[in-house]
Formats: structure tokens, sequence, C-alpha cells
């Protein structure tokens, strides 16, 4: 990897701020000063510094976010605020992206990475990957609900969705149940449940593939995987094998 991009991907500002660095003699590899912008480093090998700090080059990052209502699940938006404008500047350099979309009113878990392998094998439709809502629908949600969501029901565009989970919590005028699905139409969970007559009054993601949200995560803030969730996260499959 070319000096200059490792140090403006560390944080170090852009690439002519990084020039800058090279000039004042500020960067060194290896204990030797580098003034030449293009020289490549290797990050594993090479020790790298800037002034007296040394320099950790990180490629990837995987972020847990509890989402709020009322932000968007994109990296950019002219109208409203996006789940990447939550992110502090520092993590935003990453040039990160949600994995999955949830609804603008749709609160929950929210995975953000820069991993583009990881992304796609979460998010293909080949994969079946799980994702489980938990829901709060106008309505006493019947076992015949449960029933038809396991043959899997006809959305309003003629669409007959994957046979899904629905487990009922609570039956009152406002039901609360948990419901699994393993694909990812536009606004699926609420109109799957207008499909069988009901409407759906809030809505939170609490788990995908082997990733569970954390409960102790305020709405809007984020943390870091740990090495063990992102270990089960992983689809476990042939084309992951040796996935670092």
């Amino acid at each position: 990897m070319r000096l200059d991009k490792l140090l403006a991907n560390s944080g170090y500002g852009s690439r002519k701020d990084v020039k800058s660095l090279l000039k004042q003699k500020r960067v060194t590899v290896n204990d030797s000063v580098v003034k030449d912008s293009s020289v490549h480093v290797d990050p594993e090998i090479d020790f790298i510094k800037v002034g007296d700090h040394a320099v950790h080059y990180q490629k990837y990052i995987y972020l847990m976010m509890n989402k709020p209502k009322g932000v968007i699940s994109a990296t950019e938006d002219m109208k409203d605020k996006t789940v990447i404008d939550l992110l502090t500047t520092d993590l935003q350099r990453f040039k990160a992206f949600p994995v999955g979309r949830l609804d603008k009113d749709t609160e929950g878990l929210l995975l953000i990475t820069n991993d583009g392998e990881l992304a796609h094998q979460l998010t293909s439709p080949k994969k079946d990957i799980e994702k489980v809502y938990y829901a709060q629908v106008q309505g006493n949600v019947t076992e015949g609900d449960t029933e038809a969501f396991t043959k899997g029901v006809v959305l309003d565009d003629g669409y007959k969705t994957k046979p899904a989970q629905l487990r009922i919590l609570k039956r009152d005028a406002i039901s609360e149940v948990e419901v699994s699905i393993t694909e990812g139409k536009y606004h699926q969970v609420k109109r799957m449940f207008e499909a069988v007559g009901k409407k759906v009054m809030y809505l939170r993601r609490i788990s995908m593939g082997g990733l569970i949200l954390d409960e102790t995560l305020q709405l809007g803030t984020y943390r870091e995987l740990t090495e063990n969730e992102l270990y089960y996260l992983r689809p476990t499959n042939n084309e992951m094998e040796g996935f670092k």
C-alpha cells in the first residue's frame, strides 16, 4: 500500500496534508525518515510513525448501531440525517455503509461496515440470513396469522414471501410479536401484516444472522463488534473459508 494512502486512511488528513508531513520529515518507516509519498509499505510488517506517534492501520470497521427513528439507512442524503451522520469524524473516514436497510421509522440493530465482501454475504438473497424483529401490531394477532406467515403471504404487489416465523408474545388491542424473515423486501414486515388485515405500529430489529442487538446501546449510539460477535456473524460456508 502507498504510504500516503495509508496515512490518509489512518486519519492524518488528505493526501495533500500527508505530503506536507513527509516534507517536514515527520514520517518514519522502520526508524528511517521517508519523504516520498509513493513509497509502498506493509502495515502488517513495517513500523510507521508520525512524529512520536505509532500508526496503527485498520482496514475494516464493524459497528453495531441501535438505529433511532427519523434517520435513514444511507451514506448520504440531501434532506434527512443518515446513520453515517451519527458517526464521529474519525469513523466517517473509513467510508463505511449500512448493511441492508431499516425503514426511516424503524429502530434497532444495524450493522455498519466498509467490508464489502461480508456485506454481500449478509444481504445476498441466496444466503437466507435470518432477521428477527419485535413488533407492536394493531389488532389481535391469531394462530391463523402464524400459520399464514409459515406458508408465506402474498403482498400488495402479488409477491409471495418466503416462509416466516411469527411468535405471539402478547394478544391485545395492540399485540406484541416477534417475526423472523430471511429476505428483505421493501417494508416487508409491515406489508406482511397488512396482508393479514393488521397494521404495525412499532418495529425494531433485534437480530441479524448471529448478531444480536446490545440492549444497553441507547438509540442513536453504536459500538465496535467484539471478535466473538464478528466470528458468529460471518456466514459459515465454503465461500467464507479463510476469510479474515
